[in-house]
């Protein structure tokens, strides 16, 4: 069992290819967790362990391991690269106290590189940034440096630097000397000391009065100086040699924050806030931040950071506001898809626990002493969008079932019944995205779908007042059926709620007010189905204000029947025509590309709203468009970016469609019934 101090939470993030699962395998080799060095094109690693990772050569989820090393255990989560399953990266954020930024040297700062430092910064972690394969032809590390301080800030010191054969990595924290492959090692050291004591007021009286400053005194301000900000230590690396491994971990165990150093998180009720801190006599308190379901047997595990307090097999353990208590059962450590059970997790320790099935993302576990619920990282939007249909006949529920436990272990998707098109729909980041969780439905639970583009959420509407009338008679040797209705329809207020708004305006009994009930139902038989094109309705107001009744005849079928008829009467006098689904949209791109996109936002009828410029030469392009549009906007940006934009939308409000868009989404339907009908 490790003390709560001795404890280093790390995340590697980065963009896909920096080769972090690559350094992970590095570590766990290095400190002996391992006995051979996997790599990712023999399908050997610790952390690429689902078969669908194998398949593709590339992490798909986070993966969490641990080692030891001088006394500190080091629990290491592996985050996938691929803006993709960037949802992955940022949930591991929210367990680590650590984040190593991994930058390739011969791909530079790539677009995911930037999020992921940002999210790293707003989660207030202490970073390093790794530089990884220096070993590539014809990269320039000096230019690097220099676009990292540009980018992230002149806080972003060099703590080692490559010798000038780049066999060895020289040490720039309690050294001077060596010979670089680029810049002075002993410029490096002062920079690197300067940056250090400026988060100590004492220290840095002592440094600029002559005095000197001892290792100790500066390991004692280090972590602080990460955490405030005024530092961020460049170090260099070559993972697939080991180049550079064991000055990371140096780092990381003597001079990066410990649990106990961090800022306390804090449990908010209402407008209450209490701190939790890092103390293993403390009440218990974890956060779950990733579940997980292995691909054979569908077992659940739950990964959980322990923010306070102590847990054991024993503890009765309850979840958020419920009073239900839950058994742990095996605590356990994971190694990639490999566990090793372990006595208890204390504060600041990060565990998994298994087959407990009450247990989600985001979920807050304590022993009772707890109420409300942990700040979680933001998620992503998942804006890219497929309609599934079974491939096989009844295996609706076998899909239900598949996609929960998809979205269980991916928050960045969502999967349900769309309410106005009444299809099945899974949401993701983009295409890349869902066809891995359409793999891994196949693969791991058995059901193919089918997959198609889903249909736009168009509304119908009125553009003036009109009346209608409608007579139903219906005689059939027996009892008949009569209900005659006359209403007058109205545009309500775009703004407003769209629902329909009903009045019921007989007077002197022509209609009993007992058909008001089957009179409202046939209108709202119209407002379902549409009159245009299938589309629901919406924005009207309907008077009823006359009609005639049978003392005998007169049912609720057949003022069902008649007032649907008068409504349709009166919309077709009424102007109807068809509201589209306007998106707002946040664009973010490289500084080069913003004319590109301008100008193709314009081209798809979308309105520029505004543009704001974020560090490292990234544009961020506000606009209003048809989601119709935008639909599958994900390919267009990619072609234009080459991969390195990103968009978010959310829905803005609903706007007429332009006449001869109309006419076409009319024309399409009328065929579609046509053939079905055929």
């Amino acid at each position: 069992m490790a003390n709560t101090s001795d404890i280093r939470n790390l995340v590697f993030l980065g963009h896909a290819g920096s080769g972090k699962t690559s350094l992970v395998e590095a570590i766990l080799h290095k400190t002996g967790k391992t006995n051979r060095l996997g790599t990712i094109e023999d399908k050997s690693t610790v952390c690429d362990y689902d078969e669908d990772e194998k398949a593709h050569g590339y992490s798909i989820q986070a993966a969490v391991a641990h080692t030891d090393y001088e006394g500190k255990n080091i629990n290491i989560i592996d985050a996938p690269g691929y803006p993709s399953f960037i949802g992955a990266a940022f949930q591991s954020v929210g367990a680590a106290d650590i984040a190593a930024i991994v930058i390739s040297a011969s791909s530079g700062i790539e677009v995911n590189t930037r999020k992921h430092y940002a999210a790293a910064d707003e989660a207030g972690l202490a970073k390093i940034i790794v530089v990884n394969k220096i070993d590539s032809d014809n990269v320039d590390l000096e230019e690097l440096v220099t676009n990292i301080q540009e980018t992230f800030g002149t806080q972003c010191r060099c703590a080692n630097l490559p010798s000038a054969d780049k066999t060895k990595i020289l040490d720039c924290i309690n050294s001077e000397e060596g010979d670089a492959a680029f810049k002075s090692v002993a410029d490096c050291h002062t920079n690197l000391m300067e940056s250090v004591i400026e988060a100590d007021d004492e220290l840095m009286e002592a440094y600029l009065g002559g005095e000197d400053v001892s290792s100790e005194q500066i390991a004692a301000v280090f972590s602080k100086a990460m955490l405030e900000g005024s530092i961020t230590p460049i170090i260099f690396t070559n993972a697939r040699d080991e180049a550079g491994i064991e000055e990371l971990l140096q780092l990381t165990a003597s001079y990066c924050p410990s649990p106990v150093d961090m800022q306390p998180r804090e449990i908010t009720k209402g407008e209450e806030a209490t701190e939790i801190k890092a103390d293993p006599s403390a009440p218990l308190c974890g956060l779950v931040f990733k579940v997980g379901f292995d691909p054979k047997s569908h077992m659940k595990f739950s990964y959980i950071r322990i923010l306070s307090g102590t847990l054991k097999s024993d503890t009765q353990m309850l979840r958020n506001d419920e009073k239900k208590s839950l058994r742990p059962g095996h605590i356990l450590k994971a190694l990639g898809g490999a566990t090793d059970e372990t006595d208890l997790g204390v504060a600041g320790d990060i565990v998994c626990l298994a087959k407990i099935d009450e247990l989600k993302y985001g979920d807050m576990i304590h022993d009772g002493g707890m109420e409300g619920s942990l700040k979680m990282p933001k998620m992503p939007k998942p804006m890219f969008v497929l309609a599934l249909e079974p491939a096989s006949r009844g295996d609706e529920t076998k899909i239900g079932a598949a996609l929960d436990k998809l979205c269980e272990a991916d928050p960045c998707i969502s999967a349900g019944h769309d309410p106005q098109t009444k299809e099945l729909v899974i949401s993701g980041m983009d295409d890349l995205h869902l066809k891995i969780m359409l793999e891994r439905l196949e693969t791991n639970y058995k059901v193919k779908v089918n997959t198609k583009p889903p249909k736009i959420p168009y509304r119908e509407t009125i553009g003036v007042k009109a009346e209608g009338h409608y007579r139903h008679k219906k005689q059939s040797g027996g009892a008949g059926q009569f209900g005659e209705v006359y209403l007058r329809v109205e545009p309500g207020d775009r703004d407003q709620d769209p629902s329909l708004i009903t009045s019921w305006d007989i007077f002197g009994g022509s209609i009993p007010g007992q058909f008001e009930s089957p009179i409202i139902k046939g209108i709202q038989d119209v407002m379902e189905s549409g009159y245009l094109a299938g589309f629901p309705m919406q924005d009207v107001k309907v008077s009823i204000y006359d009609g005639k009744h049978h003392p005998v005849d007169s049912k609720e079928v057949a003022f069902r029947a008649a007032g649907k008829g008068a409504f349709l009467d009166a919309l077709a006098k009424a102007k109807p025509s068809l509201l589209e689904p306007l998106v707002n949209m946040e664009i973010t791109v490289p500084g080069e590309f913003m004319g590109d996109i301008t100008g193709d936002i314009a081209g798809r009828r979308g309105r520029i709203q505004g543009q704001d410029v974020l560090p490292g030469g990234m544009m961020v392009i506000k606009a209003i468009v048809p989601l119709a549009e935008v639909a599958s906007y994900n390919s267009q940006l990619k072609s234009v970016t080459g991969g390195q934009g990103s968009y978010s939308m959310e829905l803005s409000h609903y706007e007429p469609v332009p006449p001869n868009v109309q006419q076409q989404i009319i024309d399409k339907y009328k065929k579609e019934q046509e053939e079905e009908n055929s």
